[in-house]
């Protein structure tokens, strides 16, 4: 599911006082609003992959150098369900599913290539064929859930993520400027962010 921040109307109280805190560090409000929406969208998504209610459902993070709120997500009721969400100003994304999911958005830049990011986080082999930003960000949000996934990690993308053999890949474009991606386990599907009330 992806979309409009505005799109997610679920209401706070399902927000964990953790992920509240977090919500409230923001400086920006279009960035606590991508925040709080994303991780709505995450109980939206997982309710529909359950069939169950969202409200209902106990978003977790919690990360061995960070503590709670950071790290992979998950569901106290369903752990063993994959989940991933994104955000990006203005824009923002979640799946779940049998197995490991990642997802990840990011805005296009404008301009030329930049070489530097690309040289940074391509293979020798995508960094031949890869010309602009369009397709450096497309690459960038694969390997982004690939992250998600527990598969590859920051200091070494530019060693891997460029065979997805044995997984299944759904790409978007979303707005002008937006690339989303999401890397799982099983089949996946676009579905439309759910009207709550």
């Amino acid at each position: 599911m992806g979309g409009h921040p505005d799109e997610v109307r679920a209401p706070e109280e399902w927000l964990t006082d953790v992920e509240r805190e977090r919500a409230d560090r923001f400086r920006f409000p279009e960035d606590r609003a991508c925040f709080v929406a994303a991780h709505l969208l995450a109980r939206l998504c997982a309710a529909a992959a359950l069939g169950g209610d969202p409200g209902e459902l106990t978003l977790l993070q919690h990360c061995d150098v960070h503590g709670p709120g950071h790290g992979r997500p998950y569901l106290e009721q369903a752990p063993e369900l994959g989940l991933s969400f994104s955000h990006t100003r203005g824009y923002v994304c979640a799946a779940a599913g049998r197995g490991k999911v990642g997802v990840d958005a990011e805005r296009v830049p404008a301009g030329p290539l930049d070489e530097m990011l690309a040289d940074r986080v391509l293979t020798a082999r995508e960094r031949a064929l890869i010309t602009g930003n369009d397709d450096l960000i497309r690459h960038w949000t694969r390997k982004e859930a690939l992250i998600k996934r527990g598969e590859l990690s920051l200091d070494r993308l530019g060693e891997g993520g460029d065979d997805l053999d044995g997984r299944h890949l759904l790409e978007w474009r979303a707005e002008p400027g937006i690339r989303v991606a999401v890397v799982a386990d099983a089949p996946v599907r676009r579905l439309p962010i759910p009207r709550i009330g």
